[in-house]
């Protein structure tokens, strides 16, 4: 996919509308809203840049959080306007406002290389609703339109698929790096190709584990995700968290039947480890961390569960839960990673929140940064357990795109990235 980027011709002392992803956390301190994580402004400063420097006028959208039409302070992108102007030495302007007269007055006012932030989307039900009239009203503020927020790019928005009918559309920098590592991570990749998932819910990612199964060489399954596959295979998970049913499209889907189904799927599909020992593509762990509940805080109230032995599900009461992938697991999975050529991961080992549950996560992290191979760590999740091991400098490439992340590994077309795509 070759998505056409803005060049000088294209933005120089033009009215330039840009949907960027200013949905950061914030956190409130002395009566006061501040950015507490600036990830998603700091990916977005090559292309503001960029158009600042050929005197540009600049006009940025973005949501924050799910107001669901209403305006709630809470929300309010001001916040991130002094950020922007404290942090990066940007010459924003921040407008209480979506649409109006004061939004058209402060856009004449704008002068060449100044930027202006808008007021929260979703203050607006109609920027979910897709509203034709919402888009044409955005759009008249602007001479080109550019899409730097990949992260919404799944959503079909009027800031993502209907501003674009109306202009010359083109994707932000940041955003097309993002569409060639994922689309190089599907295409090419340097093998093995070893892809790590966890996380507390299989729901999300489904199709990205159906996708990416079919392409790399090995997967390791962790976290509350692996419960479901445990399940499937008949293991014992005593009281475990297991994402059982949903609807998707009125179909009933049953996430331990679509374990079941993966599984069988590669049945036959093998790997070899050291060169000789087969290993099947699908791995689950062989062990691991349980207590009877969450908030353990004594090493004696945690258990070391063997799952290789006499471990057939079975009707009983025992209060144990899995909250980490246990210690031979970790040294298995391991030595798989240390002869990757490209690691995908997505998903936390464990509850690596508590201490006691926090080694899986660890070890991953740590295995994965210290091979010479390709890595991209993508998910909010997995990103924050990075950080709090400090290993998140580390990682290649990362991606805060979730869900949009995940649509596109399991290979469906994005309808935000359709309007960018060179003719």
């Amino acid at each position: 996919m070759e998505l056409q980027t803005p060049n000088r011709m294209a933005v120089n002392h033009k009215k330039v509308i840009v949907r960027v992803d200013f949905n950061v956390p914030l956190e409130e301190y002395r009566g006061k809203w501040l950015v507490k994580d600036d990830r998603r402004l700091r990916d977005t400063r090559r292309t503001i840049s960029y158009l600042l420097d050929h005197r540009a006028k600049v006009i940025l959208i973005s949501h924050l959080g799910r107001p669901n039409g209403k305006v709630i302070e809470k929300y309010s992108l001001e916040p991130i306007a002094e950020h922007l102007r404290h942090k990066f030495h940007w010459p924003v302007k921040f407008l209480p406002a979506t649409v109006g007269e004061k939004v058209e007055e402060a856009i004449s006012s704008l002068e060449p290389g100044q930027c202006l932030l808008l007021e929260n989307l979703r203050f607006h039900n109609e920027e979910k609703d897709n509203d034709a009239k919402f888009a044409q009203t955005l759009a008249s503020y602007a001479d080109v339109y550019i899409n730097e927020a990949f992260s919404a790019s799944h959503r079909e928005h009027t800031s993502i698929v209907g501003i674009p009918k109306y202009l010359p559309s083109y994707a932000g920098f940041a955003l097309e790096n993002e569409v060639q590592t994922l689309s190089n991570l599907m295409d090419k990749p340097k093998r093995p190709f070893v892809v790590v998932l966890g996380g507390a819910k299989i729901s999300d990612k489904v199709g990205a584990i159906k996708h990416l199964t079919k392409l790399a060489d090995i997967v390791l399954i962790g976290g509350a995700t692996a419960n479901n596959f445990l399940k499937a295979e008949g293991f014992e998970i005593y009281r475990s968290f297991v994402e059982e049913k949903s609807k998707v499209k009125k179909d009933e889907l049953d996430y331990t039947k679509v374990a079941s189904q993966i599984i069988a799927t590669h049945k036959t599909e093998k790997v070899l480890k050291d060169g000789y020992l087969p290993l099947p593509k699908l791995l689950y762990p062989i062990d691991v961390i349980a207590a009877s509940t969450i908030d353990v805080s004594r090493k004696k109230d945690v258990q070391v569960i063997d799952l290789t032995h006499n471990m057939q599900d079975e009707e009983e009461n025992v209060q144990l839960f899995y909250f980490d992938i246990g210690p031979n697991t970790r040294k298995l999975y391991e030595e798989i990673i240390a002869e990757a050529g490209t690691v995908f991961w997505n998903g936390p080992m464990g509850v690596w929140e508590n201490p006691l549950f926090a080694a899986g996560t660890k070890a991953i992290a740590k295995a994965i940064v210290s091979t010479k191979a390709k890595t991209v760590l993508g998910g909010g999740d997995t990103i924050a357990a990075a950080h709090h091991f400090n290993l998140e400098h580390k990682f290649k490439y990362i991606s805060a795109a979730g869900g949009a992340a995940l649509e596109f590994l399991a290979g469906r077309n994005l309808p935000g990235l359709k309007p960018l795509i060179k003719n």
